[in-house]
């Protein structure tokens, strides 16, 4: 065995810092300043229950506590899935075709590695053959040295090692989690996968650890984070390997909530690279659950917790400054703030003295002392974590009781932040809800529109019309620009951007009448020929110069140069949203080219459809179908009448702003109903469709026959099975939704009902819902589980309703857009609510927005619920 040892290679990064690390006193100044805190307010660092004893109390809690579910649980989901997510990891690499750098699996707080075996041996699976260089290396990092050789060896001498032999090598980091970062982003990975590079254990000195907010299950390690780790730029080089992060154990759960947004910030993944972090999360469950799961029967928990304070004595050079007679252990869930604590409680009044310092310290009958946190998450908490963490999920796994999840997360190229995320500002009038967007709105917007119009349109496409109602791509690039070019021209009352003729060929799209396309509203004269447009180079050179013009004008905002009035205001409501709402135009348009033109969206990992498709199949389905929503009132609209801008003019602050359709509000009086839980799926629509029904509906344009006959669904991805797609909602017209109701024995539902259903069972953005390009996919719906209140999402679209759109009393048309709606009060216009997968958060989470469709237009991302009279 010390021949063993000595091949073990573990690397002293307790140098690496990044520069978002708070340095900490020394263990003993933590627990002294602890100490020193008010009644019931005192703290030790939940450090000291990770000692050599603690580790081996703990994994006696994981062998002997049934009641610890969470080591059993998740344990159950990675040798259940190990291969699954690895090759989920791995996926990138795998449809690659180049030759990609060593993968690396880096593990935060690695433990008895007992959990991550699965994982190793899953991934040696993928090799069939033993390389000359192994083609995986895994880091444990932690803080023991020792046990970082002794799991390490324990790994190998395993049948899990025998299977990696060759495959995968291990390797240690001794370091806070702080460390390992800064190791990552300093290009330490790139030196130390490489088989030459020499250890470094020496003795670790307290002062280099991160003391505070550790992990049970592992050695501790998080840091205080200020803010947000600024790569490095080595991070993002090709020869940087495929980097895996696993932070399992629901150890983010030590963290505060903020801590936790900023902990996952901080970790140096690359958006499209194929990085992923693996996380475990404990689930918001029972208290009873909980309690017992932290303070089991037998006594197991109670020990590693007391064993605490023989630790807190020995830092201060006294193991028996703490009388154990003197104190029992306690723990609490709060289900409100779903938080767990540990306390040690003060049986008998008494005070102690800090050797060498002659301080002393009391303690009241009664007092608690805290020794440990742990948060639990519940959706909306993972996924407002995830959100502001800008993370994005890939997939998820559950254990079989339901109460773990283990998830795989990626960066996305581009996101949108929740719309109370604290990283969005809140005190300025600049970036409110749903007032005036801030800089950081338009870059976010952007971002996604660039990633869309020069990433995934080849320029073979520019040219072409993947939908005939509409312009060649080509268009959209220069619409949205000269759009906002000429609002600002008229605001500010400057010239337009040079060149000046592109408002006349991109001011206005085209929605021409289905049934006769001759008949149309008011629009831009566009070039005939390709020839004839403007080359690319030139307008996206124009859209860059636009976009400065409008940074310009929020630095002048800023610097108080320009008065922000409701005027200025609303121009930069109404050019925002403009944007937004034409992302998904032109999606709808390319993915009817998907698979044969359009590019699938690069840089995010593509779906793993079968795994998506066991889990969703797995996900708990209503017990009811239909639920009933009583007679009541519903309001309806806003008051933001345009006119009242003049008169109202600094009126800013807390403003809603909404298109002219939106006001004014009204009180509208809805009898009761009954209405499904979820939308109509593409699997009941083809039982429909393929039955004796076929004659009447037309054929779903979000459909497509492949050449062997075979029905698919498209996706931007190409098309996918029926069985992948079975229950995502259907993307079809009106009229073949208000058909396949009627034959149903219902109807579609009114606006009224179908905002007082939105309104009581909609989870929003922050609970999960399929918006804002959280998926590039719909997925299934989640509404009427009864353990979330029937809570939920549609699965990522908008949703027809019966009412017609049409001039409403009290309307009044936009003066800086006067046909935005007006234009379409001709009877052949349906409003849909809501927001697809690929609608901004902004727009979709704004109760009173009221968008439309023909009747019979096909090619919109517009799914729909059935009603029945009650």
């Amino acid at each position: 065995m010390g021949d063993a040892s000595a091949t073990i290679r573990i690397f002293d990064i307790r140098s690496c810092q990044n520069g978002a690390y708070k340095p900490q006193h020394d263990l003993s100044d933590i627990i002294v300043r602890g100490l020193k805190a008010p009644f019931n307010a005192k703290t030790l660092p939940t450090l000291l229950l990770y000692n050599e004893r603690g580790l081996r109390l703990y994994d006696k809690i994981t062998t002997d506590a049934p009641e610890y579910y969470l080591f059993g649980a998740e344990e159950e989901i990675l040798r259940g899935h190990a291969s699954e997510i690895v090759r989920i990891m791995q996926s990138r690499s795998l449809a690659s075709s180049e030759s990609t750098p060593a993968q690396v699996l880096l593990e935060l707080g690695a433990g008895a590695i007992r959990k991550t075996s699965y994982l190793l041996h899953a991934l040696a699976a993928l090799v069939s053959e033993t390389p000359a260089i192994p083609s995986a290396t895994y880091f444990a990092l932690d803080l023991e040295e020792r046990e970082i050789q002794r799991t390490l060896i324990q790994l190998r001498n395993s049948d899990a090692g025998s299977a990696i032999g060759g495959k995968v090598q291990a390797k240690g980091l001794l370091g806070t989690y702080e460390n390992g970062i800064a190791f990552v982003l300093q290009g330490g990975l790139q030196e130390t996968v490489d088989d030459g590079v020499h250890t470094d254990t020496g003795s670790v000195p307290h002062e280099r650890y991160a003391l505070q907010s550790t992990r049970r299950g592992s050695v501790p390690g998080p840091s205080v984070f200020t803010g947000q780790v600024t790569q490095d730029a080595d991070m993002t080089k090709l020869g940087q390997p495929q980097l895996h992060l696993l932070f399992i154990g629901s150890s983010i759960g030590n963290f505060s909530r903020g801590e936790d947004v900023q902990f996952l910030r901080s970790l140096p993944l690359r958006a499209g690279y194929g990085d992923t972090l693996l996380l475990g999360l404990d689930h918001d469950n029972s208290r009873e659950e909980i309690e017992i799961a932290y303070n089991d029967p037998h006594g197991h928990t109670r020990n590693f917790i007391m064993n605490g304070l023989k630790a807190a004595g020995m830092a201060l050079g006294d193991s028996e400054l703490f009388d154990l007679g003197n104190w029992g252990y306690t723990n609490s869930y709060d289900e409100g703030s779903r938080t767990h604590d540990a306390f040690y409680k003060c049986l008998h009044s008494h005070r102690i003295t800090i050797p060498g310092a002659n301080e002393k310290i009391y303690f009241s009958k009664d007092e608690l002392l805290k020794i440990e946190m742990s948060l639990k998450y519940s959706e909306r908490d993972a996924y407002t974590l995830f959100t502001d963490a800008n993370l994005r999920p890939i997939q998820r796994w559950m254990d079989s009781t339901s109460r773990f999840s283990v998830w795989l997360l990626e960066r996305p190229p581009f996101a949108f932040p929740l719309l109370s995320s604290p990283t969005v500002p809140t005190k300025e009038i600049i970036g409110e809800r749903f007032g005036v967007p801030s800089m950081r709105d338009w870059q976010d917007i952007w971002n996604a529109w660039d990633f869309v119009t020069l990433r995934m349109i080849p320029s073979s496409m520019l040219f072409e019309k993947p939908i005939d109602l509409r312009h060649i791509c080509l268009f959209y690039l220069g619409h949205t620009p000269a759009f906002l070019d000429i609002h600002l021209s008229r605001l500010l009352q400057e010239p337009h951007t040079q060149p000046e003729e592109f408002k006349f060929i991109f001011e206005r799209g085209i929605d021409p009448n289905v049934d006769d396309p001759t008949q149309c509203h008011a629009h831009s004269e566009v070039p005939r020929n390709p020839e004839d447009w403007p080359s690319l180079s030139s307008i996206l050179a124009f859209g860059g110069r636009v976009r400065e013009r409008l940074t310009k004008l929020y630095m002048d905002i800023s610097n108080g140069n320009i008065q922000l009035t409701r005027k200025f205001a609303r121009v930069l409501f109404m050019t925002y949203e403009h944007e937004g709402l034409h992302i998904e135009t032109l999606l709808y348009m390319l993915i009817q080219r998907a698979g044969n033109g359009t590019i699938p969206p690069p840089d995010f990992i593509t779906p793993p459809w079968e795994s998506l498709l066991a889990s969703w199949n797995a996900s708990p389905k209503p017990t009811y179908s239909t639920v009933v929503i009583e007679a009541t009132t519903v309001t309806l609209g806003i008051d933001d009448i345009e006119a009242d801008d003049a008169i109202k003019a600094l009126d800013v602050e807390g403003h809603i702003f909404g298109w002219d359709n939106e006001s004014p509000s009204r009180q509208v009086s809805v009898d009761a109903f009954r209405i499904s839980w979820r939308p109509i799926t593409n699997g009941e629509f083809f039982e429909f469709y393929t039955g004796t029904r076929k004659d009447k509906v037309e054929f779903p344009a979000s459909w497509v026959t492949h050449e062997d006959g075979e029905i698919r669904v498209r996706s931007l991805y190409g098309p996918v099975s029926m069985t992948i797609a079975w229950d995502w909602p259907i993307l079809t017209s009106y009229d073949n939704m208000s058909v396949y109701a009627s034959v149903k024995g219902g109807r579609l539902p009114t606006e009224p009902e179908l905002r007082l259903f939105m309104d009581k069972f909609a989870c929003g953005y922050e609970g999960g819902a399929n918006i804002g390009f959280r998926n590039w996919h719909p997925v299934p719906a989640t509404t009427g589980v009864e353990n979330r209140g029937g809570q939920g999402h549609n699965g990522g679209v908008w949703e027809w309703t019966s009412t017609v759109l049409e001039k409403l009393a009290g309307f009044v048309p936009s003066q800086l857009y006067p046909g935005y709606s007006a234009d379409f009060f001709d009877g052949h216009h349906q409003v849909v609510l809501g927001g697809s997968y690929t609608t901004i958060p902004r727009i979709a989470e704004r109760r009173s927005v009221r968008n439309w469709y023909q009747h019979n237009y096909p090619y919109p991302w517009v799914g729909a619920r059935i009603v029945y009279d009650v």
